[in-house]
């Protein structure tokens, strides 16, 4: 149901009737944040977007569900991430819908997207399209979202380092796909089987290396995700993810 993109942080949902391009943690403006913690990067809007627009050409998606942090700064976008922000909703919704599912960075999401016909933002509690539920991750998915047969989440950024046998490392992202185990949801009747955590689309945005004692940050995992395993975006699948 739910087909990562090879080689790129983004995957392809079958929702039955139309087909949705997937894509987590855009953080538009990133580079604005990162100048105020004294890391000077020139901005890579463009790029981003250009990225999206080429994913959207090469898969034919039907809409775009963008899963959350599409901005950056916690409030209000202003400056610079809010002209990244428009100028990609825009550019995408000449072409298909676009569905926000708001995460713990789109607090005010709306002040943008309210002025762009064809985006639908849904609170933290996310949406469900056919048989697949998508919500960002930073709270607790609405039941009827976790029931989905697949739910689709993000937030967590997941990484992995890998090292050689002469103390050398690397870092890359990685998708964690696995069953979903009820036990990480105890306060609900039913869940769905199984569950993807989306890489972040921004490559500079960090995030959780999931085979280290870094700890999650969403409330249903590492519970929720009985027998996850590691892929980079070529498709190599790693295995446990905690024991890579």
């Amino acid at each position: 149901m739910l087909d990562p993109v090879p080689g790129r942080p983004a995957a392809v949902a079958d929702c039955g009737p139309e087909r949705a391009l997937v894509v987590a943690d855009y953080h538009a403006g990133i580079e604005v944040g990162l100048r105020l913690d004294g890391v000077e990067l020139r901005s890579n809007a463009e790029q981003r977007r250009e990225r999206l627009l080429r994913l959207l050409v090469d898969t034919d998606a039907d809409r775009v569900v963008l899963l959350g942090d599409l901005a950056d700064a916690i409030g209000e976008p202003t400056g610079a991430e809010r002209i990244e922000l428009e100028t990609l909703l825009e550019t995408v919704t000449e072409r298909v819908p676009v569905t926000i599912t708001k995460g713990n960075h789109d607090g005010n999401i709306e002040a943008v997207a309210d002025g762009i016909t064809d985006v639908n933002v849904v609170d933290g509690s996310g949406t469900r399209i056919g048989d697949v539920g998508f919500c960002h991750g930073h709270t607790w998915p609405a039941e009827e979202v976790a029931a989905a047969p697949t739910l689709c989440t993000a937030h967590e950024h997941p990484q992995v380092r890998l090292e050689d046998a002469v103390g050398g490392s690397r870092t890359e992202r990685v998708w964690l796909r696995g069953g979903i185990d009820s036990a990480g949801f105890p306060e609900y009747d039913e869940v769905g089987d199984r569950m993807v955590v989306c890489p972040a689309f921004n490559d500079r945005s960090g995030g959780t290396f999931v085979n280290e004692a870094d700890g999650f940050l969403s409330p249903f995992l590492p519970e929720g995700l009985a027998d996850g395993e590691a892929y980079l975006l070529d498709g190599t699948r790693l295995g446990d993810y905690r024991r890579v």
